[in-house]
C-alpha cells in the first residue's frame, strides 16, 4: 500500500532534504567540521589534542568514523575534522563554551547531538525542563546561524535503548525530549539525523546491548550505526 505522508511529515521531510544539500555543498572543496555534545560523541576522545584530524582527538566513536570514511574518499581536499563534545554535557553546558570550542574554530559545519543528559541528570538534581532543552538549544543554534550565516548545521536525534541504565521511567519524558530536537532542527534550518527509529530496529534484530550496553552509549557497531546514518542524511 503507498503510504500517505501527513503535512507536518512532508514538511519535515522537505526541510531535512534541503539542509542535507545545504551541508553537502559546504562540504567542498574544503571545510571545517566540528562535532559537538556530550559522551556519547566525545568518545574518550584526548582533550589535549588541538589538531584536526588527529584519531586520538576524534575519539573512538562515529566522528573518527565519520571523518575516515570522507577523508578516504577526497584524500586531496582540505576538510578539517574536529571533536570537541564533552561528556557530562547538557545543553547550558555546550552554551557556555560555544564560542571557544566551536565558533573560534571558524566552521562550515557543526554537528551536534546532546539531550540524554538533559533527562538522566535530572535524576541527580538537575532541573531542567523539556521547554528549557527546546528553548536553550533552539536559541543557541539560531545564535550560530546569525553569527556565521553561511554554517551548515546537523542535528542528531538522541536516542537510548531499554537496557541498563535505561527503564521505562525515562518514559514519556525522553520521548518528548527527541522531538524537541527534531523541532529544534527545523525552525533553524538544520539537517537532522533519526537515530532512534533505527536503534530500535536494530535491538529488535539482536539485542539492545549489543548496541548500547548501558543503553546510552554505543557499542563499537552504534557508533557504526550513527556514522552511516550520519553519511546517509549528509550525503557525505
Amino acid at each position: 500500500m503507498k503510504r500517505v505522508w501527513s503535512r507536518r511529515e512532508f514538511v519535515l521531510a522537505t526541510a531535512a532534504g534541503t539542509a542535507a544539500v545545504t551541508v553537502k555543498r559546504s562540504l567542498a572543496p574544503a571545510a571545517v567540521v566540528v562535532f559537538q555534545g556530550d559522551s556519547v560523541t566525545a568518545s574518550a576522545r584526548d582533550r589535549t589534542i588541538a589538531a584536526p584530524n588527529d584519531p586520538a582527538a576524534l575519539g573512538a566513536g562515529y566522528p573518527l568514523l565519520i571523518a575516515a570514511s570522507i577523508l578516504q574518499g577526497a584524500a586531496r581536499l582540505a576538510w578539517q575534522f574536529f571533536n570537541r563534545a564533552v561528556g557530562g554535557d547538557k545543553v547550558p553546558d555546550l552554551v557556555s563554551r560555544w564560542d571557544a570550542d566551536t565558533l573560534a574554530l571558524n566552521p562550515n559545519v557543526v554537528s551536534v547531538l546532546i539531550g540524554v543528559n538533559d533527562y538522566w541528570h535530572r535524576q541527580r538534581g538537575y532541573t531542567g525542563t523539556v521547554a528549557d532543552y527546546e528553548t536553550q538549544y533552539g536559541t543557541l543554534l539560531g545564535a550560530t546561524r546569525r553569527a556565521r550565516p553561511s554554517v551548515a548545521l546537523v542535528v542528531l536525534e538522541p536516542f537510548v535503548l531499554r537496557c541498563g541504565e535505561v527503564d521505562g521511567s525515562w518514559f514519556p519524558e525522553f520521548d518528548e525530549r527527541r522531538a524537541a530536537a527534531a523541532r529544534v532542527a527545523e525552525r533553524v534550518g538544520a539537517a537532522f539525523v533519526p537515530l532512534q527509529a533505527a536503534f530500535d530496529a536494530a535491538a529488535a534484530r539482536t539485542g539492545p546491548e549489543h548496541w548500547a550496553p548501558d543503553g546510552v552509549h554505543p557499542s563499537p557497531a552504534g557508533h557504526a550505526l550513527i556514522a552511516e546514518r550520519w553519511r546517509v542524511v549528509v550525503g557525505a
